[in-house]
């Protein structure tokens, strides 16, 4: 295992980059990312709500033009085909705000024991499709133990973000290459690079053969809508969404560059000693609503109404309050039973959380189903799920919440046995 911090030994940085300066200067570009990646992700969360709204109503229009269209009329026709156009703009409004939510640490995370190699290997082929013929990929992967504690889903995405960068910069051909490693960070290392803990570490580095990045711009990559192509081709958001990811995963991410010798973007991440789990088996989903009550608590008029009109459309009785306070009063005077609860996780005097248990105060065997476009400030430590939590997140689709709704009420994901009622608690 490879020894970080000592200068004999470095492999990822020479004497002048733990130097106290550069220490500084790392911690100021730390700092910086975070004030922006707290904008962002408010701004992504109050977009996903929107999304959720613009999305699911245009899908309810595209249903309807649909069913009116097989008398043939051709203005129908037309307008079918706006609301597709509209479907598919914010489709691409949802893809950019998961983006900015990556960046701001407001993504849900479901953090697993995965090892590093086995899920690059699984990635290699998809690289290879992505990446096009005229650029070779070699993969140099340790034969040491690579297990860490990430989303599987989210390191891919950094990976195949990294991976799409570095075609950019290669236009004429070249080679990336990603190697990894488990080394020993040090103190004397910890400490010149905020952010990873000393101790074992894997690192994860992908290099690339092109243009390079010019030195004046070389602390910008990671900030959104930041790019260096000039022909409107990027949004600014790939490489800010790996940094969003890699840190929220409890790793650092570092790039050098010289223009004309390649780019090499470097990921540490703790190491970990657990054993990743075995594979479950995937278990069919089959279940019909059968009249349960829900209750919905969510602050945004147009989510609240699109969720109503989804549940009823699809067998189930709806309840419905602005905040905390009007679901409580509801679950305190409604005569029959509630079966759910679904409750966003942010809303203005009481959080989702909060709800959630004075509500199963009354109704201790109420299901509960959170939704949220982010969840770090409530749910999770470091925006990891806490365990038990079922999370729905936005913006979803009408599939999406009846799925979700259909395994909470099942008691999970097996038995597809109907909701069990509420039972209400004297008072």
């Amino acid at each position: 295992m490879t020894n970080i911090g000592k200068p004999a030994t470095s492999e990822l940085s020479d004497d002048a980059e733990i130097r106290d300066g550069h220490a500084e200067a790392r911690l100021r570009q730390a700092q910086r990312l975070e004030s922006l990646g707290m904008l962002a992700g408010g701004v992504a969360h109050d977009f996903n709500n929107l999304l959720a709204v613009i999305t699911n109503f245009g899908t309810f229009v595209a249903e309807e033009l649909a069913a009116a269209t097989t008398n043939g009329c051709d203005h129908l026709d037309r307008a079918a085909q706006d609301i597709e156009k509209i479907l598919s703009a914010s489709r691409r409004g949802i893809s950019l705000t998961q983006q900015l939510l990556a960046f701001g640490h407001r993504q849900v995370m479901h953090a697993e024991v995965l090892d590093a190699n086995a899920l690059i290997t699984g990635l290699s082929q998809l690289l290879h499709r992505t990446i096009g013929e005229h650029i070779t990929i070699k993969l140099d992967l340790t034969d040491d133990p690579c297990l860490i504690l990430a989303d599987p889903a989210q390191l891919e995405r950094a990976l195949l973000n990294l991976t799409l960068n570095a075609r950019d910069a290669m236009s004429t051909g070249g080679t990336l290459r990603i190697d990894t490693a488990g080394i020993t960070v040090d103190a004397d290392y910890a400490r010149a690079q905020p952010g990873i803990p000393e101790g074992a570490a894997v690192r994860i580095r992908v290099s690339d053969t092109g243009s390079g990045i010019p030195p004046e711009v070389l602390d910008q990559v990671f900030e959104p809508f930041f790019t260096t192509k000039s022909d409107g081709g990027g949004t600014g958001l790939g490489l800010a969404s790996v940094y969003g990811i890699v840190t929220q995963g409890g790793g650092t991410i570092q790039v050098n560059s010289q223009p004309g010798s390649g780019t090499i973007f470097t990921m540490l991440f703790p190491a970990t000693r657990d054993v990743p789990p075995q594979p479950l088996e995937p278990v069919p989903y089959k279940r019909q609503p059968e009249g349960e009550v829900v209750l919905v608590v969510e602050d945004d008029e147009g989510l609240r109404e699109i969720t109503q009109r989804i549940y009823e459309r699809n067998g189930y009785e709806v309840l419905t309050a602005a905040d905390g306070a009007e679901a409580i009063d509801i679950a305190n005077n409604f005569a029959g039973d509630i079966h759910l609860l679904l409750t966003d996780v942010v809303m203005p005097r009481m959080l989702g959380k909060e709800v959630a248990a004075r509500i199963r105060a009354i109704l201790p065997r109420i299901h509960v189903l959170y939704m949220s476009g982010y969840a770090q400030p409530v749910l999770a430590n470091q925006g990891r799920l806490d365990p038990g939590t079922v999370l729905l997140e936005k913006p979803f689709t009408e599939a999406d919440l009846i799925k979700k709704s259909g395994q909470v009420l099942n008691g999970g994901f097996a038995g597809f046995h109907t909701g069990v009622p509420a039972t209400r608690t004297p008072t």
